[in-house]
């Protein structure tokens, strides 16, 4: 199977019989079922003027349908899967830059987007739930006054080389830049995730991820239909709704960001008959740095080892990860390599040995081929060959990776230059600490100073002084918080990652 390089070939794969996607409260599609629904849909698309490499926009909820419309649209044209949260403004952003020549909204839906798409002259295509039918299954059909289409030349499979799919950087410190990733690039990552998570057809994951971001997309979709497993997808996100799903859906997994984990850990003692019952093979976290105190209290809550790994869009997701018992998981490291080759690069382009601190840097057939009209981008991220990842990191002699956060984050003290991640580990070990985000605050003199937000957990309290005390026992004076605001819930980012850039601003502190 190391040889496939389509969506197309990747869905091949699948018994027949077998459940590829699965949702609470609907009967299960098989892998004979998705694979005629692609095929249709393909067909359908084709008919409409839309083929392979045309960009598609997809505006759904998450869930079933959000699922095999990446996948059926995947297979024949280029998908472009969009936050449905996004306002008027970012999506008039979004669908110029992209030039999407349609949008796929759920039929009754009230998107702003769907004004955009208006002023835009772009296609809607409306997709309507089949009633009592397997999860994910729809109907797909131009919205109602569109005009006629005809037919495109270019229809037919995509192939290894077409772009499956493209998304958005988050553009927190400049414009967004478009991430073009092919067939061979999305079918590669496919293949890094199940290997690295040793995948069988026997597998079930339950998709609480966003299926806008690429997490969601290749890390829990792809990489269990790349082998035959089957995908829970739920409606998105509810810590008060996990436990029920996990009951209902019996996954053999589950893959979150940090932040998820955290909600989930605040309920597991009201729901440990269903703790108790589960069976996880394994807990995966990826897209932001896991605290070393909640992978502990995770493994022990569900007796099952986290793994985690380290992804971005750049490379179709995965580039590294903690392997698999029996081989060593080490608490605060990333991992080893797990798909492209991952090394350690000084700012002229020279690699470095283990145990230097430098750029994380990657390269393998998961990495997008470039920014797309991007050449300045392109320049400054592809040094020989190799990808500048905008992470700062360190790897030991055994090939585990650690990441000191992103070179835009680190924080410089008038000279020092501080990890925020270090000192989210220190203040994560205080009893009293749910959450904490480090990030960079003005300061007049200094140019930065440190500040970092912190929620506490239920029924306890803290000071700032009393917290400033115990960090000032782990660290050296100059990384300890000079500022720490308790706030009820740190803001997020449209996927629940913590933001620090721009932190300061929002909070208002400096």
């Amino acid at each position: 199977m190391s040889d496939i390089s389509t969506i197309t070939e990747l869905l091949a794969v699948g018994q027949a019989d077998n459940v590829a996607i699965a949702a609470p409260g609907r009967p299960p599609l098989t892998y004979q079922g998705l694979r005629d629904h692609t095929e249709q849909t393909v067909a359908t698309l084709n008919q409409l003027g839309i083929g392979r490499n045309d960009r598609v926009a997809i505006v759904l909820p998450n869930g079933p349908q959000m699922a095999t419309a990446f996948v059926a649209i995947a297979a024949g044209a280029t998908t472009a899967p969009l936050n449905p949260t996004y306002r008027k403004a970012e999506f008039e952003f979004y669908l110029n830059d992209l030039g999407a020549k349609a949008l796929v909204v759920e039929q009754g839906s009230t998107s702003p987007a769907l004004e955009v798409a208006a002023e835009l002259k772009i296609p809607v295509l409306e997709i309507s739930t089949v009633t009592d039918a397997p999860a994910g299954l729809f109907t797909i059909q131009p919205a109602a006054g569109a005009p006629a289409s005809q037919p495109t030349a270019h229809g037919g499979w995509a192939q290894p080389d077409d772009i499956a799919l493209v998304l958005h950087t988050s553009g927190t410190t400049s414009r967004p830049k478009i991430v073009p990733l092919t067939q061979r690039n999305v079918c590669a990552s496919a293949r890094n995730v199940s290997a690295n998570l040793a995948l069988t057809p026997a597998d079930r994951c339950l998709n609480i991820m966003p299926l806008f971001h690429i997490h969601g997309l290749i890390a829990a979709v792809l990489s269990s239909l790349r082998v035959g497993a089957s995908v829970c997808c739920t409606p998105g996100f509810d810590a008060l709704q996990f436990f029920a799903w996990l009951a209902e859906a019996k996954p053999t997994w589950y893959t979150a960001v940090p932040t998820m984990h955290q909600a989930i850990l605040t309920r597991a003692g009201r729901n440990q008959t269903i703790v108790t019952n589960a069976k996880l093979r394994f807990i995966r976290s990826s897209s932001s740095s896991l605290p070393t105190p909640v992978m502990e209290e995770l493994e022990k809550t569900f007796n099952a080892p986290v793994i985690e790994a380290y992804g971005m869009t750049e490379a179709a997701h995965q580039m590294a990860s903690n392997p698999l018992p029996p081989r060593a998981r080490k608490p605060g490291s990333v991992g080893v390599a797990a798909g492209p080759e991952v090394a350690i690069m000084d700012q002229a382009g020279a690699l470095l040995p283990a145990g230097e601190i430098g750029e994380i840097v990657i390269r393998g057939s998961n990495v997008t081929p470039g920014y797309e009209n991007n050449p300045k981008a392109n320049a400054e991220n592809f040094t020989n060959g190799w990808f500048r990842t905008g992470d700062q990191g360190i790897m030991d002699t055994e090939g585990y990776l650690t990441i000191n956060g992103r070179l835009k984050e680190i924080i410089n003290r008038g000279g020092e230059k501080i990890s925020p991640r270090e000192v989210d580990d220190v203040l994560m070990e205080h009893p009293a600490v749910r959450q904490v985000v480090t990030f960079a605050m003005p300061h007049d003199k200094l140019g930065e100073d440190v500040a970092a937000a912190v929620v506490l957990r239920e029924e306890t309290t803290c000071t700032e002084r009393e917290l400033r005390d115990f960090a000032a026992t782990r660290l050296a004076d100059f990384k300890v918080p000079r500022k720490i605001l308790f706030l009820e819930e740190i803001p997020k980012g449209a996927t629940g990652k913590l933001q620090r850039i721009g932190l300061a601003e929002k909070l208002g502190v400096g």
